[in-house]
């Protein structure tokens, strides 16, 4: 009869320990699961491997020319499904930093800290974005008030498509006589007031009371009612497929998807001349990092025009 032998349970390193701690305090804080997710992996299945492989078990051991190495690695041999494009990589690398000051900071209480590896320069890249003259034909073509609604938000607002499918009825407020917001519900559960046009304030109350829908209601339901006998909250699919049918009908050839308004209304608020900083406070982004990162596609025209928009006014 064979003997059975103990196996000693493997040990996990320190940095092992913290990545554990780091994502739990993440999850405590009440980050989102998508945001939780874009940590882990890269953190759990990407950087603590690679450390194993060098022999880096303590945050102290991870020296700037070790860390170096982890983001040239990145760039020349790629993840664990293959190459990586440049965005891929600091988007790793700059989830690994977040891990590596929390570490090192109060919250993770690491006794020393070494270096943290450096972002690869961003790729200038040219976004596409939609004309308001393309965002028009798309609501004209949209055959309820509830698509062209989504569409008129999504190009008046600039939301991302979870805010916008969060919508509920009291959400579409007048903080101010005669000034509308919506009040929406952003990364990191912080919420913002976005400005609404008064007309489109109208609509969305107009289109509400003819559902008549509870003010807790959520804003987007499905057209059909389900088996409950209820129109079910609007899914991210059914809103995506809805615009990519619109744009389909409005002769629109490229590839249309909700978050293209997004770049849109920043991009059209920008070359207008728009405060960068009430761009990011409508936009709800944290700083204004990843405003001067996307829209450095703007050239030296678009800045001329706003200055001259500044300089000399309204013709």
């Amino acid at each position: 009869m064979a003997k059975l032998s103990l196996v000693e349970p493997k040990v996990p390193s320190a940095l092992a320990t913290l990545a554990d701690d780091f994502l739990a305090d993440c999850r405590a804080r009440g980050l989102s699961v998508r945001t939780v997710q874009a940590y882990d992996y890269p953190i759990t299945h990407i950087f603590l491997p690679w450390c194993t492989h060098e022999g880096i078990a303590e945050p102290s051991q991870l020296t700037a020319a070790l860390a170096g190495r982890f983001t040239t690695k990145l760039l020349e041999d790629g993840g664990k499904d293959g190459p990586l494009s440049r965005a891929s990589v600091r988007s790793y690398v700059r989830s690994v930093r977040v891990f590596l000051g929390w570490a090192g900071g109060a919250e993770g209480g690491a006794a020393t800290m070494g270096a943290s590896p450096k972002l690869p320069k961003a790729e200038k890249r040219l976004i596409d974005v939609l004309s308001r003259e393309e965002m028009q034909r798309m609501e004209n073509a949209a055959a309820t008030e509830r698509d062209k609604l989504i569409i008129r938000l999504l190009a008046d607002c600039g939301l991302r498509l979870g805010e916008l499918l969060a919508l509920r009825g009291s959400d579409v407020l007048e903080p101010k006589r005669g000034e509308f917001a919506l009040k929406v519900r952003g990364k990191g559960s912080r919420d913002r007031l976005v400005p609404l046009a008064p007309a489109l304030s109208r609509r969305l109350r107009r289109y509400l009371s003819g559902r008549h829908a509870d003010a807790g209601d959520r804003i987007f339901v499905a057209l059909r009612k389900g088996g409950d006998g209820n129109h079910a909250p609007l899914t991210a699919s059914g809103a995506e497929q809805a615009v990519r049918v619109l744009a389909k009908e409005a002769g629109i050839e490229r590839r249309i998807y909700p978050h293209l308004f997004r770049h849109s209304y920043a991009t059209e608020w920008l070359r207008r001349g728009g405060n960068i900083i009430s761009l990011q406070r409508v936009l709800g982004h944290a700083d204004l990092s990843m405003i001067q990162g996307v829209y450095s596609h703007l050239d030296s025209s678009d800045d001329y025009q706003a200055a001259m928009r500044v300089l000399m006014g309204p013709e």
